[in-house]
């Protein structure tokens, strides 16, 4: 078990050292949290690497970093956001490499359809200032999204209902507890507060309403 207690703010910097290589080979891991109810991680597929994904009980989302990820469902680019429910059992390959940003066993299990979203061609939305939000998922309290944060930014200080999750994807996101680049894993609890701002231009991955439990 990592990371398990849901009441204390984790902030991680994935480093060479931490990952992680599988028994068969070819793919390697970075786990950024695990407990019951849930499983966050980097992996790393080496080019040409075949593996089948042996969790066929619990659903996952998927976010595809670099490389094309290619499944049962296709070819899934860079930028590829994916979420598959419960019972999904699939074989997945990377014929040139690839790196994804995954979570497993989440705690919304009434979800029955896949989500496929092409990132990069879809349409962003104008959020609160000059922030333009990507919505990816929303299912009761939870609710997944990309945020781009154009240079020189700042947002009002506020509060997360159920916690916050962030990766950092591109740039820097910063607050009043530090400065997280490129990679940064960010995970707030539930009634936690923070004032982030951004001095370059910088895209993140936003996981919120999820933490109650």
């Amino acid at each position: 078990m990592l990371n398990i207690e849901l009441n204390k703010k984790v902030i991680l910097h994935p480093s060479p050292e931490g990952w992680i290589e599988s028994s068969t080979g070819g793919v390697r891991s970075f786990l950024l949290e695990q407990s019951p109810i849930r499983e966050t991680l980097l992996l790393d597929y080496r080019p040409g690497v075949e593996n089948v994904w042996d969790k066929p009980s619990c659903s996952e989302e998927i976010l595809v970093l670099e490389g094309t990820f290619t499944n049962a469902d296709g070819e899934h680019p860079a930028g590829t956001y994916l979420r598959n429910p419960e019972g999904t059992l699939h074989k997945s390959i990377s014929a040139k490499g690839c790196r994804l940003f995954v979570k497993l066993t989440q705690r919304i299990v009434e979800e029955k359809q896949k989500v496929r979203i092409l990132t990069h061609l879809a349409d962003w939305r104008q959020g609160h200032g000059n922030l333009q939000v990507l919505p990816l998922y929303s299912f009761g309290t939870e609710g997944s999204a990309l945020v781009k944060w154009p240079a020189g930014e700042r947002f009002v200080k506020h509060t997360h209902f159920g916690g916050e999750e962030i990766f950092v994807l591109q740039g820097e996101f910063i607050d009043e507890f530090g400065r997280y680049p490129k990679g940064s894993w960010i995970r707030s609890p539930h009634l936690s507060q923070h004032f982030p701002y951004v001095d370059v231009e910088t895209i993140i991955f936003v996981k919120t309403g999820h933490l109650l439990s």
